[in-house]
């Protein structure tokens, strides 16, 4: 606003509130959910199929359109908004679990039980601290090439919805197998923690955006991404206060009862509460997402998708109500 504008100028100016950060399932840097990059090295683009009503003389049946001019104003946290809110907050406790967990469970020292059973993990890995330096830079390297290459090709493959709900249903399987690394011999036990680590981070990586994704296509206008971006960020800071604590005493009572794997037991329950609770989310119908990867040569494998705005334009009679 300039003191020089004129009033048609002021009557036709909108603002958009500022984002505050909504960070990832660990202490990552914010994601404002009004970029094109939701979290990852991609550009990703969300196309809305929009239907419009019109009179014969050509006028559009505003209410019809928007309720805007009616009076009535779009919620804007609907139900599922609210819904992906809560897969948010589920997957960001459980996610942000495994990160407080495995350090721990790596360095913790090895014990061999008298009785081996499934249920009998008395300890972890024994691990050194420099090996467990080496594993958490691997994890890393293998975080970078499953978001940079992997995430576009299977967003572009299954779509979107298709892609959360394979990795949401995956994640349980995370946390299951990881306290039994404990019965791997020591030739083979850096090869199981890096396949670990990979069903992981393909499971973890994927649903991050994935759910980023869900939620602004549920929000049915920009103007509003404020308030749904606050929603979020306070759902994951809940969540990432919570899960520490909540995981570390587990950890220590399946210590007292030499049963370690109680704590990643105790997460794999969390995620299957989030496997139940996608049943509870709609999918948009009317918005699609379309991945442009920034490793270009992975580009021609991808599917294409039509990157253009629908727009169905409906002629109504004046004496017909709109379908």
């Amino acid at each position: 606003m300039q003191p020089w504008s004129t009033q048609e100028e002021l009557d036709h100016t909108t603002a958009e509130t500022p984002l505050m950060a909504t960070a990832g399932a660990t202490a990552d840097a914010g994601v404002d959910l009004r970029a094109d990059t939701y979290g990852t090295f991609n550009t990703v683009k969300i196309n809305e199929e929009k239907r419009w009503l019109l009179n014969p003389d050509g006028t559009s049946r505003t209410p019809s359109i928007t309720s805007k001019d009616s009076g009535d104003e779009p919620k804007v946290f609907t139900r599922k908004i609210m819904m992906i809110t809560v897969a948010l907050g589920i997957f960001t406790y459980h996610s942000m679990t495994y990160d407080h967990l495995l350090p721990i469970f790596l360095q913790d020292d090895r014990v061999t039980p008298r009785h081996p059973s499934p249920f009998t993990i008395p300890g972890g890995l024994g691990l050194a601290t420099q090996s467990v330096g080496i594993i958490m830079s691997v994890n890393g390297l293998i975080a970078l090439f499953i978001q940079a290459i992997i995430f576009p090709l299977f967003a572009s493959w299954l779509g979107v919805w298709k892609t959360f709900v394979m990795v949401t249903v995956l994640h349980p399987v995370v946390y299951i197998v990881v306290p039994y690394l404990a019965f791997v011999d020591e030739a083979a036990l850096y090869p199981a923690i890096y396949a670990c680590l990979t069903i992981r981070n393909f499971t973890s990586i994927l649903a991050y955006p994935l759910l980023l994704i869900l939620l602004k296509e549920a929000t049915f206008s920009p103007l509003v991404l404020g308030k749904v971006n606050g929603l979020a960020a306070s759902a994951g800071a809940a969540c990432r206060t919570v899960a520490p604590p909540l995981a570390g005493y587990l950890y220590t009572i399946g210590s007292q009862i030499d049963f370690t794997g109680l704590a990643w037991w105790g997460s794999a329950f969390a995620a299957v509460i989030g496997a139940f609770q996608i049943l509870t989310i709609k999918r948009t119908k009317n918005k699609t997402a379309t991945i442009r990867p920034m490793a270009s040569f992975i580009r021609p494998v991808m599917h294409v998708e039509n990157n253009d705005e629908v727009v169905h334009i409906i002629v109504r009679d004046e004496e017909q109500g709109p379908s």
